[in-house]
């Protein structure tokens, strides 16, 4: 009988690693040989809406910027709507800010004030659960919007930087897993 090779193995064997990557120690994980295969794509997509299909998502939470690819199919295949969860300075209206710590500094995510309305039920997107720590910032930053968080949908987590435990409610799902 031929092996059965799951969708987290096909994602984890086109990765492309790449060591010393923004900075020596790193080994970053390029997500764009997963995207330049369209029915790997397509697969991704589903994969990382499963788990939510009947979860009444109304809107989608990108985070900047390969959240934005992932979390627009996801939300339109989810029939949800899309809202960017950005850097500092790079939305032109009225924005919320959310701060957050990193290993050598702080950083922010920001989304406009009007991104949704109170109640709605939202799904955080993003490829890559490593510190967690953005993920994290990103449900504030919805929660303080008015949202109710339902949960985070990740391309690939990273297991030994225990991220997936600074996620405060909901629940996580990642497609892979190293």
């Amino acid at each position: 009988m031929p092996e059965t090779t799951t969708i987290a193995d096909r994602v984890l064997t086109t990765l492309r690693p790449i060591p010393d990557y923004p900075k020596p120690g790193i080994l970053f994980q390029d997500i764009t040989p997963v995207l330049r295969d369209g029915q790997l794509l397509r697969d991704v997509v589903l994969e990382m809406c499963r788990p939510f299909q009947e979860s009444a998502i109304t809107h989608v939470m990108g985070i900047e910027a390969r959240g934005f690819i992932l979390g627009g199919a996801v939300a339109t295949t989810l029939g949800a709507g899309f809202v960017p969860a950005r850097k500092p300075g790079k939305l032109p209206w009225e924005r919320a800010t959310e701060e957050y710590d990193l290993e050598y500094g702080t950083d922010s995510l920001e989304a406009h004030r009007d991104a949704w309305t109170a109640g709605s039920r939202v799904l955080i997107v993003d490829d890559v659960l490593a510190t967690g720590g953005t993920a994290r910032a990103a449900g504030q930053l919805a929660r303080g919007l008015g949202a109710q968080v339902v949960g985070w949908s990740f391309l690939l987590e990273i297991d030994a930087l225990h991220g997936r435990e600074k996620l405060l409610g909901g629940r996580w799902h990642a497609v892979a897993r190293c």
